[in-house]
């Protein structure tokens, strides 16, 4: 049983995701009193419902398996991707750490990561990137190990499993989606697996196995377990102690009450970004912008921790910023879907309001989101919303957002109210148009384009489907071009897709071990931040799978053993 009374620790961390508890994991094994503290009732933060990918430069997974990765070729292809916004300083400790860290879980921890091998750097034509290797992909985790802590578990998104319940690895999904041979028996199997799990059947709905983020957050908490480590739920931060210059502690509301813990070593704030504050999306965000737009849970991420390090005299950065993704709102749950792979999907095309195409639809999703907001004057800011439409052959192949293929799920089986909010179908493109309030000659012009484009192999437009990144999630049994087919079979769909966002991507300024930094570059004494927290390591990229929770936990490894070391 956790002392709740105590008061002083070394070290308190502030939020739950896998670089919260990561430094948490670091700090303990370095010998020091710990406490995380969350907002929530669940563990595990906005990583419990992502991919759980880390982006892993010359990792020793990849290495294992013969695959070819140096550090200047990452370090190069950061700096470019970063836009000059990525700190050269803290972009060599990333990479200097980011193996080390990942192997020390392994050595340590119950963490488990495969390499990803076939998925590649975001920014293909950029020099240093590679075609595989460097994203990390979680192993699945037992989750009854976790005891009674289970219950406390921040569940994954329905988006994010197999038929909405199953749980799989990012690889497994990849031979799913893509079709790629042999793809049947492996669902086949993956639901076999958890149908004749007979003895966990009894006891719950959920798969036994947690995959993606939930297989990571599961695996740090039961870490943190094995070390004793407390982690208070309903705790939410609300202010930093300091005494002169040097931070001291946190004040919290718990059960009703304030309350004053001291950290006789550092705080470090892992507590997410500012995406679920209007307030503060209206300040810094293009616009127009909304919380409700975004795929991170509702509630959580407010900014207190951005908030509370600016009233200590923080510098911040890239506020402006958010990790992009496109969403789309589905009646009766608490948050927007990410819609990622499915874009790649041949046979879909995405639109604005005058019926146009405006970028490469199987791009990155920061990149998808940033062309949303993209010559908002010339376009009067019409791409947002955008239009995602497709036929019925699409329809019934291909999953988009809630919608499973209709070979699995045919529409008689969708909610009913899910048409006319979810999704919008017509006979034609003229009546789907005019359903969705989208120029019905310009959608017809497009959709005419698209289709000869999908016959040569070619978009002279855009070049969707040019890259190796484009062709991953595409259809490796449509020629000549996997992420491009014809829409020309009615009946038609449409579906809305909104600016949302995996998180914000700017904050606080910190230097190469995580400590929070004034406007004069001065270190604040005692306060570390990471994850969405600060600001982004990357600058204004995101180049590749993993690169939010990698940079989160490898600077949480950073801060722990900095605070350790200054002991």
């Amino acid at each position: 049983m956790q002392d709740q009374s105590q008061m002083t620790w070394d070290v308190i961390v502030v939020g739950s995701g896998a670089g919260a508890m990561t430094s948490a994991v670091i700090a303990a094994d370095r010998g020091l009193s710990v406490l995380v503290i969350e907002k929530s009732d669940k563990f595990g933060g906005t990583s419990a419902i992502s991919g759980g990918g880390i982006w892993i430069p010359n990792n020793h997974y990849f290495k294992a398996k013969g695959g070819q990765d140096s550090y200047e070729k990452a370090l190069q292809y950061i700096l470019t991707a970063g836009g000059g916004k990525a700190d050269e300083t803290k972009v060599r400790a990333y990479l200097d750490h980011a193996p080390k860290m990942i192997k020390y879980l392994e050595e340590k921890s119950r963490v488990r990561y495969a390499v990803a091998e076939k998925y590649p750097d975001y920014y293909q034509h950029l020099p240093g990137s590679l075609p595989g290797g460097r994203s990390l992909d979680p192993e699945l985790f037992d989750t009854s190990v976790l005891g009674d802590e289970l219950d406390n578990l921040r569940r994954p998104s329905p988006a994010t499993l197999l038929m909405g319940r199953i749980s799989w690895t990012a690889r497994d999904a990849h031979i799913a989606m893509a079709r790629e041979r042999g793809w049947r028996m492996k669902v086949l199997w993956m639901i076999l697996r958890y149908k004749l799990d007979l003895k966990w059947r009894k006891k719950s709905k959920h798969d036994r196995r947690a995959g993606l983020g939930s297989s990571l957050v599961s695996a740090l908490r039961a870490s943190l377990l094995d070390r004793k480590v407390p982690l208070w739920l309903k705790t939410d931060f609300r202010d930093l102690v300091l005494e002169g210059d040097r931070v001291t502690g946190v004040r919290v509301m718990r059960a009703g009450r304030e309350q004053t813990l001291t950290a006789r070593r550092g705080v470090i704030l892992g507590a997410g970004g500012f995406e679920q504050n209007q307030a503060l999306r209206e300040k810094y965000l293009p616009q127009p912008t909304k919380a409700a737009w975004s795929a991170t849970p509702p509630g959580n991420n407010t900014g207190a921790a951005l908030e509370a390090g600016m009233a200590a005299g923080a510098a911040t950065d890239l506020l402006e910023w958010a990790w992009w993704a496109p969403t789309i709102a589905v009646v009766g749950e608490d948050k927007p879907r990410g819609i990622f792979a499915e874009r790649a999907f041949p046979g879909s095309i995405v639109v604005n309001s005058l019926g146009k195409r405006f970028c490469n639809e199987a791009q990155g999703y920061l990149e998808f989101g940033d062309a949303m907001y993209k010559d908002r004057d010339a376009t009067g800011g019409k791409n947002v919303p955008a239009w995602c439409i497709f036929d019925a052959h699409f329809r019934f192949n291909y999953a988009m957002g809630p919608l499973m293929p209709a070979q699995i799920m045919p529409d008689s089986r969708l909610r009913k109210e899910w048409l006319g909010s979810v999704y919008w179908k017509a006979d034609t493109l003229e009546a789907l148009a005019s359903q969705i309030g989208v120029d019905p000659a310009g959608l017809r012009e497009t959709v005419a384009k698209v289709n000869d484009y999908a016959r040569t192999g070619k978009d002279a437009d855009f070049g969707r489907g040019d890259s190796v990144f484009d062709r991953y999630y595409g259809d490796v049994n449509v020629k000549p071009n996997p992420c491009l087919a014809p829409v020309q079979k009615g009946p038609f769909y449409a579906m809305r897709m909104d600016a949302g966002d995996i998180g914000t991507k700017g904050g606080l300024l910190t230097d190469a071990q995580a400590r929070v930094l004034r406007p004069d570059g001065s270190a604040i004494e005692g306060l570390y931040a990471i994850g969405n927290t600060s600001a982004s390591v990357m600058g204004i990229a995101y180049p590749g799978a993993g690169a939010t929770i990698g940079p989160a936990m490898t600077f949480g490894y950073i801060a722990a053993h900095h605070i350790a070391a200054n002991a």
